[in-house]
């Protein structure tokens, strides 16, 4: 399961209607790469027969196979403040993260 923040889902809202995708699922993704080993990465897009379809805050998103594994149980949210770095994934899998807060291992 991951859950999305209020401020997360309210972001997400406005890029789906900014991308003229409204309503279209949120793919949360983890793939090889960044600064410790895995990075994050999220997009709109189609959900495929494999993944797993969740919603959080009335938002949409999906979720392949190999990602929930190192996603499960994690929070999204979103930081716009002075010092902000925009989404954040809050990952109880991650034993350790880079200083951006884009990447694991």
């Amino acid at each position: 399961m991951i859950t999305l923040t209020p401020r997360a889902a309210t972001q997400i809202r406005q890029m789906q209607a900014e991308a003229g995708a409204p309503g279209k699922p949120l793919r949360v993704l983890v793939e090889s790469g960044g600064c410790s080993g895995f990075q994050y990465g999220m997009s709109f897009d189609e959900p495929k027969a494999d993944d797993t379809k969740l919603e959080s805050e009335g938002v949409a998103l999906v979720i392949d196979p190999a990602s929930l594994a190192y996603l499960n149980g994690s929070r999204v949210d979103f930081d716009d403040g002075l010092h902000g770095k925009g989404f954040e994934i809050q990952n109880p899998n991650a034993q350790s993260t880079c200083g951006c807060g884009k990447s694991f291992s």
